[in-house]
């Protein structure tokens, strides 16, 4: 939910297709500079290793997220009373980020239990006595690809400066872009063992079949003596080579054979549980890749509607409605929406798109400047609310939802605090489709 945990990387390269300029001074084209404060009670930063609600609020997100998996989430909220709307991993993670950011029983059990789980990582940092010894020891970790346990231990490590913990802030964040790019070798390395699992059983098989084959044989052989036994002149030499046969080094061959085909067998059994857990790992990539297509088709339906706007850029903005709104084309037309978060440079092209449609525009930002206390007032006075959800605060968040859902009031909440976001949000709302419809 806070505008300094998402990457407008995506959003821009698909804008600049359709010819949309993104503003050079974007907020999150670079990393917010940090400020080392001691936190209360603390005689020095360096004192000791800082707790969860200790650490600079912008590194709540990553740790929650990367350091503890749904399952212990979901375990602490049994337990501490917090609901992350039914567990949906979402808001779970929403609910879990905005309690760590004050000392509570929840944050206490974070806290504790990423001590517990991390605490040889956090042991071997705790040797590193200097800020750069604690960087040089990240980025060996990180070369290893292990990333959770370090990223908490250099967080909260006593020794570790503002510009450490921003290079280390700064690496996990690149490295989410670049997990995608795992995922061709994952496929190549994944059709490599599938042909490797059909030679082995190919190799296995025509194995069996030779086995059988020479069961069979001496199964014959042993039936052809039995029948001879009655010939006493042709019994003694019979026997005779029999016992070569089933002690000699034929049956040596025989059982070494055997024993090479069990060890394939074993080996081909062994490929088969890695092949089933690539191809799970590949049923989870292909619901990301769903994910990421869903996410696609809402950026596209964004950009079709500012191009729309964009369009009628000659036409007058729309007059006031003068009390006959049975008529008017636009249902929004005369209405006043609310605007919660967003990015406040933009709120003059807000109100722009606003005025053209007919729409009275009132704007709260979130909790980052103005107080929640004049929030309730606001959705009082409102006809309709929109909510860019990548740029507004927790509290704020739900404070709206709430209030929408209890009086039916139409809600459209968007991913992007972009113009072409805040476009596509009135279009759905002329269009009636809001994420929480009015009950009237």
């Amino acid at each position: 939910m806070c505008d300094r945990c998402e990457t407008p990387g995506l959003l821009a390269g698909l804008f600049a297709k359709a010819g949309v300029a993104v503003a050079a001074s974007n907020p999150l084209s670079q990393p917010p500079a940090e400020v080392e404060t001691a936190p209360a009670g603390l005689k020095s930063p360096q004192a000791r290793r800082r707790k969860l609600w200790e650490l600079e609020e912008k590194y709540h997100c990553p740790v929650i997220g990367s350091c503890l998996n749904l399952d212990e989430l979901k375990k602490i909220a049994r337990k501490d009373g917090f609901s992350g709307n039914h567990f949906e991993p979402y808001q779970l993670h929403l609910e879990a980020v905005s309690l760590s950011y004050s000392r509570n029983a929840a944050a206490e059990a974070m806290h504790k239990l990423l001590e517990r789980k991390y605490a040889l990582i956090i042991q071997r940092f705790n040797q590193a006595k200097t800020d750069p010894d604690v960087l040089a020891l990240w980025r060996e970790c990180l070369e290893r690809g292990d990333v959770a346990g370090p990223m908490w231990a250099v967080l909260t490590h006593k020794a570790a400066g503002p510009e450490t913990r921003r290079v280390v802030y700064g690496d996990v964040h690149m490295l989410s872009h670049q997990i995608g790019a795992g995922q061709a070798a994952d496929l190549r390395r994944l059709q490599w063992l599938e042909k490797q699992r059909g030679e082995l059983i190919e190799e296995t098989t025509r194995l069996k079949d030779a086995q059988r084959t020479q069961a069979e044989q001496l199964v014959e052989l042993r039936q052809a003596l039995q029948a001879e036994q009655t010939q006493s002149a042709l019994l003694a030499p019979l026997l005779k080579r029999v016992r070569e046969l089933e002690s000699g080094q034929a049956m040596i061959g025989i059982g070494r054979q055997l024993m090479l085909a069990e060890t394939q067998a074993a080996r081909a059994r062994e490929a088969e549980m890695r092949i089933q857990a690539l191809e799970e790992k590949v049923g989870g990539l292909r619901a990301d890749k769903a994910r990421l297509t869903r996410e696609r088709d809402e950026v596209s339906l964004e950009r079709d509607a500012l191009e729309q706007l964009w369009s009628a850029q000659e036409v007058p903005p729309v007059a006031a409605c003068d009390g006959d709104c049975a008529a008017c084309p636009n249902p929004l037309r005369g209405r006043c929406v609310l605007c919660v978060g967003g990015r406040t440079p933009l709120l003059p092209q807000y109100r722009a798109l606003a005025d053209r449609l007919g729409v009275r525009l009132i704007h709260h930002d979130g909790g980052k400047e103005e107080a929640l206390a004049r929030l309730p007032d606001l959705l009082n006075a409102s006809d309709a609310v929109i909510c860019p959800t990548d740029c507004v605060g927790h509290l704020a968040y739900y404070q709206l939802k709430k209030h929408c859902k209890q009086n039916g009031k139409p809600c459209v909440l968007t991913r992007n605090s972009g113009v072409a976001g805040f476009a596509a949000a009135l279009t759905r709302l002329a269009e009636g489709r809001a994420d929480i419809q009015s009950q009237t």
